[in-house]
């Protein structure tokens, strides 16, 4: 079972290696870039590839581990008790499964993806440690041991929002994935949009790295924010013209909201497009 990347997703030989070691080694794959650099999609074409159904667990700033495992629905209970309901004599009917059992309790080997866990608190990877190490945990409720019947393939990404607690760094196989060079980024592209004229491309990626070379930005464009701008340009041929056509003084490449999405950069790109007019 190897990971060779899809005709969607332009995997280097660097990521297909820390896939494969990771589902060698049975470690979750912890993955770090920079936003939109195809971390959630990774996780998609690796099921995709592996043939595996995915369960995407996406984190927020108030998701707590306990949410993965289960949750125990009291208010339900005591509402269904004041109704004289028959079901509240069995606890089980108030345990809601959480996206770790549902992976653990599946019949066949999935890839269970916990997306963006930089966004919880700092407790909340310290406290799935023993679940993702051991791939079982305990329901107090009702007393039952719930263990993987087949060991789900678990992928990890973070923005780097906050750094993660050591212990939970050694029991993963880490791979940070660099922003694609030009030759990369021109195969990513030609997988987006295998007939787009490679003069548009050229130019495109021209501007694109360009852009991102400019000292002081704040927010770089990213893969998939050149992906949404291509996606504009050729649904507008005066924009594709326009970016054939461009020269040193032009303010702004055209449809730049895709790419620019602050106004300090818009305003900072200004500035630069008038100081070259101005040494011209």
């Amino acid at each position: 079972m190897k990971f060779t990347g899809t005709d969607k997703y332009v995997a280097t030989d660097d990521l297909q290696m820390a896939v494969n070691a990771a589902i060698s080694l049975q470690r979750p794959l912890l993955i770090k870039g920079e936003p939109g650099t195809g971390k959630t999609l990774l996780a998609e074409e690796m099921a995709a590839a592996l043939g595996m159904r995915l369960i995407p667990w996406h984190i927020k700033s108030t998701t707590k581990a306990q949410q993965g495992l289960y949750e125990y629905d009291a208010v339900s209970r005591l509402r269904d008790s004041q109704l004289g309901d028959e079901k509240v004599k069995d606890i089980s009917n108030y345990i809601v499964k959480g996206k770790l059992w549902e992976a653990f309790e599946a019949d066949d080997q999935v890839v269970l993806l916990i997306d963006e866990i930089d966004k919880a608190d700092i407790e909340f990877p310290n406290d799935l440690l023993l679940e993702l190490d051991r791939m079982e945990f305990f329901v107090y409720e009702t007393q039952q041991s719930v263990k993987a019947r087949k060991r789900p393939i678990v992928v990890i990404t973070s923005n780097n929002e906050k750094e993660l607690p050591d212990a939970f760094l050694r029991r993963c196989f880490f791979h940070y994935i660099s922003f694609p060079d030009h030759d990369t980024m021109k195969d990513i592209v030609d997988v987006h949009f295998p007939g787009l004229q490679q003069e548009i491309v050229r130019d495109a990626l021209e501007v694109f790295f360009d852009v991102r070379k400019v000292p002081g930005l704040k927010k770089k464009p990213s893969t998939s924010e050149l992906i949404d701008w291509l996606k504009l340009l050729m649904a507008d041929e005066l924009s594709a013209k326009m970016l054939q056509e461009k020269d040193a003084g032009s303010a702004l490449p055209p449809l730049y909201g895709a790419l620019v999405k602050n106004e300090q950069d818009v305003h900072l790109l200004q500035k630069l497009a008038f100081m070259a007019r101005r040494r011209s």
